[in-house]
């Protein structure tokens, strides 16, 4: 068991080290000059070159990595050349709806992917299981902004049971926050119930087809306890990789869900540092999420190991 964690660790460790690497560069490659942007079109050239050795973009490419690595290595993400701000302070600042929204949606769609998905698998074949198969197939069609722009005019413009935009002001209570997020959860949580329905689906048809199963039976167990201690526990494996995979995609991809509600979250901050080119917000945030995604995938490597003993016996061996 140690010796797994000490290879999916260090696993983690190359990935992220890869991602600073990557990240850096694709910032320094995109077009335009952030320090122009940040000083407007009445600066001078003397100016610009000031502030450019200010924050050190006047050096080579390798030293500003080097530079940035520094900073890294003791736990600094560098300052926001817009918000005059650390970036971690930013990150901080908006991590609460962005954390609050990828929780409820995957809470949403887990609540809608798994139940269908089991019923899908249940009566395979059926006309349950065509409308089931067909609901998940339109969900991962639909684009989320499509059906953000849609439920905002039901719900939030025509029949006005929720607000349409924004995450409350400053002294909002957290209830009054939360009504701001239901609904935008609601649109992602539709559309990735459809990959959860998908995954449930596939998992469970799978075992339905083991002796074991077919042996629950024959010994005259109930049908419930032998799809929910049978068939359900032994396909828990998928059903929480797929889970992870998408709390982490929704950490890292309420990008348009964000901007179409105008939440103030770190997608949105991603936006505006992109369109700024407010390089440290961009990098630290995109190292961020990796981590975050690494360890959401770290985290399903054990929870693999207490949902299914046959894993944690090759992990001890």
């Amino acid at each position: 068991m140690l010796r797994f964690l000490i290879v999916r660790l260090a696993g983690a460790l190359l990935v992220l080290a890869l991602v600073a690497v990557i990240v850096f560069m694709l910032t320094r490659l995109a077009a335009g000059d952030p320090v122009a942007l940040l000083l407007g079109d009445q600066a001078s050239i003397a100016d610009i070159a000031k502030v450019r050795a200010q924050y050190g973009l006047d050096q080579p490419l390798p030293a500003q990595f080097v530079l940035w690595l520094g900073q890294l290595l003791h736990g600094n993400l560098g300052q926001s050349l817009f918000l005059q701000q650390p970036v971690t302070q930013a990150l901080l600042d908006r991590a609460e709806p962005t954390l609050l929204l990828a929780f409820f949606a995957v809470a949403i769609a887990a609540l809608i992917g798994i139940p269908a998905g089991m019923a899908a698998a249940i009566w395979r074949g059926s006309a349950a299981d065509q409308v089931f198969s067909s609901l998940a197939m339109l969900g991962a069609s639909v684009p989320s902004f499509w059906l953000g722009l849609t439920l905002i005019q039901v719900f939030a413009v025509k029949l006005g049971w929720f607000p349409s935009s924004g995450y409350g002001d400053p002294t909002a209570s957290f209830g009054e926050r939360l009504q701001h997020l239901l609904l935008p959860a609601i649109v992602l949580g539709l559309v990735n119930s459809a990959l959860i329905i998908r995954f449930t689906r596939a998992a469970m048809l799978d075992i339905l087809g083991e002796d074991y199963v077919r042996t629950a039976r024959a010994k005259g167990l109930a049908e419930g306890t032998v799809m929910f201690k049978h068939v359900l526990r032994n396909s828990l494996v998928p059903i929480v990789t797929v889970l992870g995979l998408t709390m982490a995609v929704m950490i890292g991809g309420t990008v348009v869900t964000e901007t179409v509600f105008n939440l103030p979250g770190v997608g949105n901050l991603v936006v505006r540092a992109v369109l700024r080119r407010d390089y440290p917000v961009i990098q630290g945030a995109l190292l961020v999420i990796a981590a975050i995604y690494v360890f959401i995938n770290f985290s399903i490597d054990i929870i693999y190991t207490l949902v299914d003993p046959r894993i944690r016996l090759e992990t001890s061996a």
